[in-house]
């Protein structure tokens, strides 16, 4: 560690402590596959900096996993869990910290095992540079393609290509170059501004501090030298205020302010600033940080903003710049890495934690999966652990996002299963549907929140859930034909229900409120038999889309012959000349169509067993 003068007065202390402060962050993170040396890396980089207290150093000497009686295990320094030390692997993720003269840093080490991945992305999120470790017997690995996609993928600018354990392949130069030309053929294909390969020893200290005659023929920078020069980019991407709103502060009657952390931009004591989602402005106030108020605060910092007038706020709301908003939106599209090893179900309902909100979400569609040898998208039904590929959301409650490219805490997010309160996912916004308030009032209330996707329910009911429109003059039999159908399914150990306007417990509804039940029972896995009347094309048409494109939905014609309908018509309603055949208009296009006028009910309900059977509705037990 760097010491501080033995004698000093209080002015030159200070001057010690601002010269520090001064000092660039660098924050990076160490990947790459399991039992590359990362820990040992940063392990020796923590020794040779002097960032290493001598009773650490005591205390790891001659403990299991030294490479010999009285020599250090580097990797001892950052494996802290006592389950780590005793397989000599990594699973957490480690933070160290350490300083030069030019430069403060703060490491991460994370698992190299693919389980672990997600530790991984932990790590990487807030860092501003990468090291990835490729051991030099073996290459370029499947997993250290996935780190370095997934580096890229976070926005790191640079990644050091450190190829380590030379000294177990005679310090060849031949192979440092074949492993550096097959890294360099695949990252050509991501977004980084500069990979720097490195060739190194970390048990010896080759390259990693000082440079080593063993490998006279690389003339490149150290790792150390490397951290302290490489320019630190602007992660910010714009400097558009962003203040996620945490919580209200109200200690008494003549304060009122709001909580939070800057997590983009700057804001000064009268600046002019958006509430989001009321669009209303105001001017602040005062800044407050702990006991004392301040004139001017930026990210990261967290502050205490009060305004000037009186605007509804809450937690989950955000303060932005009014000339630069963040997106309202309920649609976007991701990048998402599958963090669960339960693999993603596109049908169910996930909580979606985005800076101070977390609402409810729904996938709408997968685009397709990332292969890591090739980079290319292929199709994919669902997202396996460690898979990373891309997929549209649309959240229950609008959201305030920018592209991730653009700000980083509010362009990701983090996909929860409710139920186990897990984090399965992890997401990158890439592009949205912008929106107006308007747009709100549409919000899909049909979709039923559950934990229970639909091929979960179709496996469970063997069938598939979907609605069957009954439409035919009055008297054509739809109901009965209906209820036949109803009792042959539940006969064969299916589920169904009808939901029939005439009945009394439906007598009087909207049929469009129909439509809407029928789609929340259709969705829970039920065949839903509705037979109604629907004289017009019109009405037919709005009871299918109520209904919406991801509901099955098929519409029986009963063309039962007018004569027959009404000897049949014990109700009088052909005696109301509202309701004459003149008035009813012929079906354009209906899925199947059926007479019942020779034909029973109960055999046009086997015939309508054939079509489901035929149509995949109902599945083998």
């Amino acid at each position: 560690m760097e010491k501080i003068p033995a004698h000093y007065d209080a002015e030159a202390f200070a001057s010690f402590l601002a010269q520090y402060q001064e000092r660039e962050l660098l924050r990076f993170v160490a990947v790459g596959s399991v039992d590359d040396g990362k820990s040992t890396l940063i392990g020796r980089l923590l020794h040779d900096t002097a960032g290493v207290y001598e009773d650490q150093l005591e205390a790891i000497k001659n403990r299991k996993g030294s490479r010999a009686p009285g020599e250090i295990d580097f990797s001892l320094l950052t494996d802290g869990l006592k389950a780590e030390r005793e397989q000599g692997i990594t699973i957490d993720v480690a933070y160290r910290y350490f300083t030069t003269e030019k430069r403060k840093f703060i490491i991460a080490d994370t698992p190299g095992h693919v389980q672990y991945t997600r530790n991984m992305v932990t790590g990487a999120s807030t860092a501003d540079l990468g090291i990835i470790l490729i051991d030099a017997r073996y290459g370029v690995l499947p997993q250290t393609r996935r780190h370095a996609f997934i580096a890229s993928l976070l926005g790191l600018p640079r990644l050091l290509v450190a190829v380590n354990k030379m000294d177990l392949v005679a310090y060849d130069q031949a192979v440092f170059d074949r492993i550096v030309a097959d890294f360099s053929a695949f990252a050509a294909g991501l977004r980084f501004v500069e990979t720097r390969p490195i060739p190194i020893s970390a048990v010896y200290g080759d390259n990693v501090v000082s440079h080593t005659d063993a490998m006279p023929w690389y003339d490149g920078p150290t790792i150390l030298s490397y951290l302290e020069d490489c320019p630190l980019v602007d992660r910010r991407g714009t400097d558009a205020f962003r203040f996620p709103v945490q919580t209200v502060l109200r200690p008494h009657l003549d304060y009122r302010g709001f909580a939070g952390q800057i997590v983009n931009g700057e804001v000064k004591v009268g600046d002019e600033l958006m509430a989001l989602p009321s669009r209303l402005t105001s001017r602040v106030k005062a800044i407050d940080l702990m006991h004392e108020s301040i004139a001017t605060a930026g990210a990261p910092a967290s502050v205490c903003i009060r305004l000037e007038d009186e605007i509804d706020i809450s937690r989950g709301d955000m303060l932005v710049s009014p000339d630069a908003p963040a997106e309202v939106t309920r649609t976007l599209d991701a990048w998402i890495v599958w963090l669960a090893e339960k693999p993603m179900d596109p049908g169910k309902t996930y909580l979606l934690k985005h800076t101070t909100q977390t609402v409810q979400v729904n996938c709408t569609g997968l685009f397709g999966r990332v292969n890591l040898e090739s980079l290319r998208s292929e199709e994919a039904e669902t997202f396996a652990l460690n898979d990373i590929g891309r997929a549209r959301f649309v959240t229950h409650r609008p959201l305030y996002v920018d592209p991730y490219t653009e700000c980083r805490s509010t362009g990701a997010f983090i996909l929860i299963d409710s139920l186990s309160n897990l984090t399965v996912g992890a997401g990158m916004i890439d592009r949205f549907e912008d929106a107006d308030e308007a747009s709100f009032d549409n919000v899909d209330t049909l979709r039923p929140v559950s934990q229970i996707s639909r091929r979960e329910r179709t496996e469970r009911f063997a069938q598939t859930g979907g609605v069957l429109l009954f439409t035919g003059l009055p008297a054509s039999g739809k109901s009965a034909l209906a209820r036949a159908l109803e009792r042959r399914l539940f006969d064969l150990g299916h589920f169904a229900v009808v939901l029939d306007p005439e009945d009394r417990a439906h007598a009087g509804q909207n049929p469009l409120m129909l439509a809407s039940l029928a789609h929340t029972l259709a969705a829970s896995g039920l065949i839903v038999l509705v037979p109604d009347v629907m004289p017009t094309e019109a009405e037919r048409s709005a009871m299918r889309a109520r209904l919406g494109a991801e509901t099955a939905t098929r519409l029986i014609s009963v063309t039962t012959s007018e004569d027959i309908c009404r000897a049949r018509d014990f109700r009088g309603v052909y005696a109301d000349t509202d309701h004459t055949p003149s008035a009813f208009e012929a079906v354009g296009e209906a899925d199947w169509s059926i007479s019942l006028d020779k034909t029973s009910p109960m055999e046009a309900a086997d015939t309508a067993l054939r079509w489901l059977r035929d149509e995949g509705w109902l599945l083998r037990r």
